[in-house]
């Protein structure tokens, strides 16, 4: 008996530390080439605990093959940094400006049948954040967008500049992006992402004699909405034939949705390599650090969470996997001395802020 449970935990190891390998050449294999990598990609923190408490298990057995995964995580090991930070920095917000990322999810309109929204308990809590620059993703309007932007605008204090990208979505509502700031804002650019209703745009801002340009996006979701069942429920359904239809379908949008950010990734970066101005690049990039597209975008680029966060770094709340699918980027003429994910509910992603000065 202990032989056959020895084999079964062999084969159960070997297996999730090949597919942790497997994990980390979604950071360098397109999805548009070869698509597998990109699905353990984001399954890489799960695969990562796996793995861990697999070494624990042989450690306690007094068992070499503890090494197996140990290796294997060591290997990868700059990925775990992207998720956990350790060391708590010393968050100097001295002569900086703040920035703040928010996929507001449609401010949940269409979470409930009461028409309840969560408009005004994201506004106050912007309000009391008092950020300089706010970038929304997932924005709602529903009316004359012009107006309801004033009154978005009133509603936050009354003192930001605005730049919004809206798609029509039914009878006189509206969908899209907005950065608000309360710098003065002196060209406003949007990035075309063909065949998608993803968006991103780009607003230059003048902070007293420097201009930087803001790069807010929204990259294409894996669009799981009709199939919002949680993944327990998924795959204890009790119909076979059902339960394989949902994962079928599943997979399908999730590669869908790789492949597209994939090419999406690549037009956000040559206009980021175009700007004349120090920028930084944040919003919804709807995949994780280990993913062929946020390491297109962040390559020459510095991390906030990466430079001066602390802790988990999960940005995703909502009924699949949790995850870190948001981000503030800049380049290195900035300077970020502090970054935080704040834990309200509000929506099923977290609001990021992070910190800026620039070099003297």
């Amino acid at each position: 008996m202990r032989k056959i449970l020895y084999k079964i935990l062999l084969v159960v190891n070997l297996i999730f530390a090949f597919t942790l390998l497997i994990s980390y050449l979604a950071v360098v294999i397109s999805p548009e080439d070869f698509a597998l990598p990109a699905f353990f990609g984001l399954a890489y923190p799960y695969l990562l605990l796996i793995n861990i408490l697999l070494v624990i298990i042989w450690a306690m057995l007094l068992r070499f093959e503890a090494f197996i995964s140990a290796v294997v995580i060591a290997i990868g090991f700059t990925h775990f940094s992207n998720y956990i930070k350790l060391t708590k920095p010393a968050g100097d917000k001295t002569n900086t400006f703040k920035v703040l990322s928010y996929n507001v999810r449609l401010f949940n309109f269409f979470e409930n049948n009461h028409g309840i929204t969560s408009e005004r308990k994201v506004i106050e809590f912007i309000k009391t954040q008092k950020p300089d620059i706010i970038c929304l993703q997932e924005f709602l309007v529903s009316g004359y967008p012009a107006v309801e932007e004033a009154l978005m605008i009133d509603a936050l204090g009354g003192k930001y500049y605005s730049h919004t990208k809206l798609i029509g979505s039914g009878k006189n509502r509206y969908y899209g992006i907005v950065t608000f700031s309360k710098f003065p804002i002196i060209r406003k650019g949007e990035i075309v992402h063909p065949g998608s209703s993803s968006l991103s745009i780009y607003t230059d801002v003048l902070i007293k004699n420097d201009t930087f340009r803001i790069f807010n996006n929204h990259l294409q979701s894996f669009r799981l909405r009709r199939l919002e069942r949680s993944f327990i429920e998924e795959l204890t359904a009790s119909n076979d034939k059902e339960t394989v239809k949902e994962v079928k379908s599943l997979s399908v949008s999730l590669k869908k949705g790789f492949v597209k950010r994939a090419l999406q990734s690549q037009v956000v970066k040559d206009n980021i390599n175009k700007s004349p101005y120090p920028v930084i690049v944040l919003g919804d990039f709807n995949d994780t650090p280990v993913s062929y597209s946020y390491r297109k975008i962040r390559k020459g680029l510095n991390d906030s969470f990466l430079n001066s966060g602390y802790g988990a770094g999960f940005t995703y709340r909502g009924n699949y996997p949790r995850n870190r699918i948001d981000y503030i980027l800049y380049d290195d003429n900035l300077i970020n001395s502090y970054f935080e994910i704040i834990k309200v509910k509000y929506s099923d992603h977290y609001p990021i802020v992070a910190y800026f000065k620039k070099k003297i």
